[in-house]
């Protein structure tokens, strides 16, 4: 049951990152409000996959490779829907569910665990808080980090005057900033919460609230470029490319603490072994 809900969710996600695409190109609301329900639908599915699976194994999901890109995937589809509701941009569709879609792709192809892979000191409701918070943070900063991108490239165009069919069709500078604005100002509160309850969780399991661990080390160095982020656009007043280029630049960090850390560095945050396919 869990697996063929997963399996539903990468298949309503991919149609409905295709249906954006073509709404990037033919720009008629009706397709918009078509895949946007393809999206939603695919979203109940990823939604009732995390809550069955991963109790069923009573571990948190995240702790493996495999969980921690699907909810990485929810995270950004559950910010999307949030930023859609406050802006009505439908432009943030074509940018963002492609990017879901090809983690869930990518996510779908890795091997299950199963329940001897786990300890019990992966189920319980300080580590449950610490990732929910964590991956709800790093879905925004993903949000923000794209439309940085997509701001460099309106303004450039603006620039050098050549704003063609596609250029045309973003928003305005303004509305772009202000997106990646409440999209850092959102996110870094949830990466605020996900590391104090980890901290929590850490001092319970192990003794110790700090252990110089190298995912602790380049959480607090990613959190502290949030933090500059947000000190300088909030009391510096910094705005536009300055700060797209900043949020570009913490996303390549909050990138390099989410895999490389773990992939390369180990400790003891590092991803669970995958034991075994699901039936």
């Amino acid at each position: 049951m869990e697996s063929a809900f997963f399996f539903t969710a990468v298949i309503l996600e991919l149609i409905a990152a295709g249906g954006f695409i073509v709404f990037a190109v033919t720009k008629q609301n009706k397709i918009f409000k078509i895949f946007n329900i393809f999206l939603f639908f695919g979203f109940l599915c990823h939604t009732a996959f995390i809550l069955l699976y991963y109790p069923k194994l009573e571990a948190t999901p995240g702790v493996d490779l495999k969980s921690a890109f699907a909810v990485l995937s929810w995270s950004i589809v559950c910010a999307y829907f949030i930023l859609q509701i406050k802006f009505r941009l439908m432009v943030l569709a074509p940018i963002v569910v492609p990017v879901v879609a090809l983690i869930m792709l990518f996510a779908y192809f890795l091997p299950w665990v199963t329940e001897e892979t786990f300890s019990q000191n992966f189920f319980n409701l300080w580590i449950g808080l610490h990732i929910a918070s964590v991956f709800m943070g790093e879905g925004l900063f993903i949000i923000a980090f794209l439309v940085g991108i997509m701001y460099l490239f309106q303004e450039r165009a603006i620039k050098l005057k050549k704003l063609g069919a596609i250029y045309k069709r973003l928003p305005s500078l303004e509305v772009l900033d202000k997106v990646n604005h409440s999209s850092v100002l959102w996110g870094f509160p949830f990466l605020t919460i996900g590391i104090i309850c980890g901290v929590v969780y850490a001092q319970a399991t192990f003794g110790a609230y700090w252990q110089w661990d190298p995912k602790e080390v380049w959480t607090l160095v990613t959190w502290i470029a949030y933090a500059v982020l947000i000190y300088e656009r909030v009391l510096s007043r910094w705005h536009g490319r300055k700060a797209a280029i900043l949020s570009i630049i913490c996303f390549g960090m909050l990138l390099f603490t989410f895999l490389g850390v773990n992939l390369l560095l180990g400790g003891y945050h590092g991803f669970v072994e995958r034991s075994s396919l699901i039936q």
